[in-house]
């Protein structure tokens, strides 16, 4: 018998507040620690915890890092004024294994990876949510703005209400099972004034706190300098060729490169502008070309991670949107499986610079809702 929703607490659970344990992940910024806040004033049965991700040494004044010193500091006092629980974890090694060293070999293999995909994937919604529940917790709440709503097959995941703060791109791959156990308190609110409304209204010191930017362990977004140390001797020089074979320069590295750059190339005085249209590690190579060569029809993506109601392999074609970059919109595409974790995408109006290492999030023609999406593995 399907339980009266008006007994069904604001989380989703037929009991009180106070019976519902509920793992908050806090960052130590000013989401996270508004939802803290707000759960904890609504009764329920709150417990923080914060991952120390990497050594911190050098963040701890940075500005726009997560998961730092500081950070951990500020998740700390807001757990004190709002009276609940709080743990710091350490997932140094976790977080090096699970997405540093893989974000190394992907930079080094020309791709364009997004590591914070893959720490939400292996790290927050893995070890963190296994860690929830072996804290008997309901639930995990998170500060991210994206939607969960209850759909007729179950729980399904929708863009957040402000389109300028969604965060689906970088959630796109979710499972069904992960997205069953967590909730996301702030994907309904109109902007990120209402936010820092909140948490000026309960007080928190965090209320004017700058939002994160850059990759957390990245400092100043200097990809390259971080490689260098994870991999010495990565950067080894090499040709700056034109598609059609003319040398042109040289570079000092292809990790200081990205499909798409156009300034930096150190090869003026040419008559037509040239664009980086690809990254060849084995013959450390940077190939130039003019900007028609970025445009990308087809893109055959992997790992895909499927949130549609009917199978993945139940039809030939899936008529839907695409992102293939978190800062564009979504594109009309056909996407064409090829088994239940492969597929070729192709946009119906082409993409300039789409890289392997990027994801490419499925999204419904209309409406709100994600089904799911993978990663590029090439670009061409």
């Amino acid at each position: 018998m399907a339980l009266d929703t008006q007994t069904l607490n604001s989380l989703g659970f037929a009991k009180s507040p106070a019976d519902t344990r509920v793992v908050v992940a806090m960052s130590g910024g000013v989401d996270s620690s508004v939802v803290a806040a707000m759960l904890a004033e609504e009764g329920y049965d709150v417990v923080g915890v914060t991952l120390q991700l990497y050594d911190h040494g050098a963040a701890l004044a940075k500005k726009g890092a997560c998961c730092a010193g500081i950070d951990i500091h500020d998740a700390r006092r807001v757990a004190e004024q709002m009276g609940f629980p709080h743990y710091v974890l350490d997932y140094e090694n976790i977080f090096k294994d699970a997405v540093i060293d893989e974000f190394a070999e992907s930079y080094l293999g020309g791709a364009t990876p997004v590591p914070c995909i893959r720490c939400n994937e292996r790290v927050k919604f893995k070890d963190l949510l296994e860690t929830a529940k072996d804290l008997d917790a309901d639930c995990m709440a998170t500060g991210h703005y994206i939607q969960r709503m209850n759909g007729a097959e179950g729980p399904e995941l929708h863009s957040a209400a402000d389109a300028n703060r969604d965060q689906s791109y970088f959630l796109f791959s979710t499972t069904p099972e992960q997205l069953s156990y967590l909730r996301f308190p702030l994907g309904h609110l109109k902007s990120k004034a209402e936010t820092r409304e909140l948490a000026a209204k309960y007080g928190l010191s965090v209320a004017d706190k700058p939002d994160s930017q850059d990759i957390c362990f990245v400092p100043d977004g200097n990809y390259a300098s971080v490689i260098e140390k994870l991999r010495p001797g990565a950067a080894e020089p090499g040709e700056i060729v034109h598609a059609d074979g003319r040398k042109l320069g040289t570079h000092k590295g292809v990790i200081h490169y990205t499909i798409g750059q156009r300034r930096g190339l150190g090869i003026g005085g040419l008559d037509e502008p040239l664009y980086v249209v690809k990254l060849d590690v084995d013959a450390k190579q940077v190939v130039v070309g003019p900007k028609e060569m970025l445009a990308t029809r087809k893109i055959p993506v992997r790992e895909i991670n499927w949130l549609g109601d009917e199978a993945f392999t139940s039809r030939d074609e899936w008529h839907l949107k695409v992102k293939v970059r978190s800062t564009r919109p979504p594109r009309d595409a056909i996407i064409r499986p090829i088994s239940e974790t492969e597929a070729e995408v192709e946009l119906l109006t082409p993409e300039e610079g789409v890289s392997p290492g990027q994801a490419c999030v499925f999204y419904a023609p209309e409406g709100s809702r994600i089904f799911g999406g993978g990663w590029i593995w090439r670009g061409y």
